[in-house]
């Protein structure tokens, strides 16, 4: 798969590009170059540094989208063991976009289920994008419940443009199928951790979203509409994405800072599909804290601290 190169990514691909031929040269040549291949490697650093720290929350979309980007069964495979996928909402069918099922996460019984996108148009297709239907979300709750009755913590991963506005879903009722996951999530006597690692658009995001801590990557956004579906409500034109993606405060920091998410798991300077072993050790390091934290708690103490948590979202004082 050729690799995705980002806009504002061009400056370091360009000095990369200028290295490498550096080095050839001086191989090819017999010629001493090592002060300019110095030279430009400390310009390349430099450059991955000025870049990377100050990504605007637009560029931080883009590496949202990355194509390389892990999704959620390549975390499930770095981060859990004996992972068994189970299918079926037992009313409609199943939903590709919306794997789920038993795993390991250290030796500790849990459930996974998350959104999984494709890497190709035939995969794709397969995942609907990363869209869930409402068997999605369906089969989702229902693996909860069984979670719930086996006393097994849930992890959820989150990965989505938005639930899938076609016919049929409106048809089967997608609306209802996110909305009772929304009341019914509320109430699994059982730990609930979500992180959202790519894309988490509106209440395609939601519906698997109510979670007793909710984490993001840091290069992820958590969003009610698209920057660019925002653009074109407010300015009538896409192109005007990447002021709506600042307006809406929609990056991992500025929801850390508003107190809507519950902890930043760092990536690799670039994204996590940099190197996708240590975005995963991570992520697996933070929903490994925070289950151990939870597992405390009894079950009345858990749902009233999940009232609360939820409660609190919207609260605001006039100076």
């Amino acid at each position: 798969m050729t690799h995705q190169i980002l806009e504002f990514e061009k400056p370091i691909v360009a000095l990369e590009e200028k290295l490498h031929q550096l080095l050839d040269e001086s191989q090819r040549s017999d010629i001493d170059l090592s002060d300019q291949i110095n030279e430009m490697r400390a310009r390349l650093i430099e450059t991955k540094e000025e870049i990377y720290a100050n990504l605007t929350p637009w560029q931080r979309v883009q590496i949202a989208r990355h194509t390389q980007r892990p999704f959620m069964l390549d975390y499930v495979g770095h981060c859990f063991d004996d992972f068994l996928e189970l299918h079926g909402d037992r009313h409609i069918g199943d939903d590709q976009s919306m794997p789920g099922g038993i795993a390991r996460l250290d030796g500790m019984a849990c459930v996974v289920l998350g959104h999984q996108k494709g890497r190709d148009t035939k995969e794709n297709l397969l995942r609907n994008f990363g869209s869930a239907h409402p068997e999605g979300y369906r089969k989702s709750l229902r693996l909860m419940r069984m979670a719930e009755k086996f006393n097994m913590p849930i992890v959820a991963f989150i990965d989505t443009p938005g639930a899938f506005p076609g016919i049929g879903a409106e048809e089967r009722n997608i609306a209802e199928a996110i909305a009772f996951n929304l009341r019914e999530m509320m109430r699994i006597k059982t730990p609930i951790v979500a992180v959202v690692i790519g894309e988490g658009g509106s209440g395609g995001a939601l519906g698997i979203g109510v979670a007793d801590r909710v984490l993001m990557m840091e290069n992820a956004y958590y969003s009610v509409i698209s920057p660019e579906g925002c653009a074109a409500i407010l300015w009538k034109h896409r192109k005007h994405a990447p002021e709506a993606a600042e307006a809406m405060k929609i990056a991992a920091p500025d929801l850390a800072e508003l107190g809507l998410i519950d902890g930043v798991i760092n990536e690799p300077k670039g994204g996590a599909h940099q190197n996708p072993e240590s975005a995963a050790a991570a992520l697996k390091g933070a929903i490994a804290a925070q289950i151990a934290e939870l597992t405390k708690l009894d079950d009345e103490e858990l749902l009233n601290q999940r009232y609360e948590k939820y409660r609190k979202f919207g609260e605001w004082t006039e100076a």
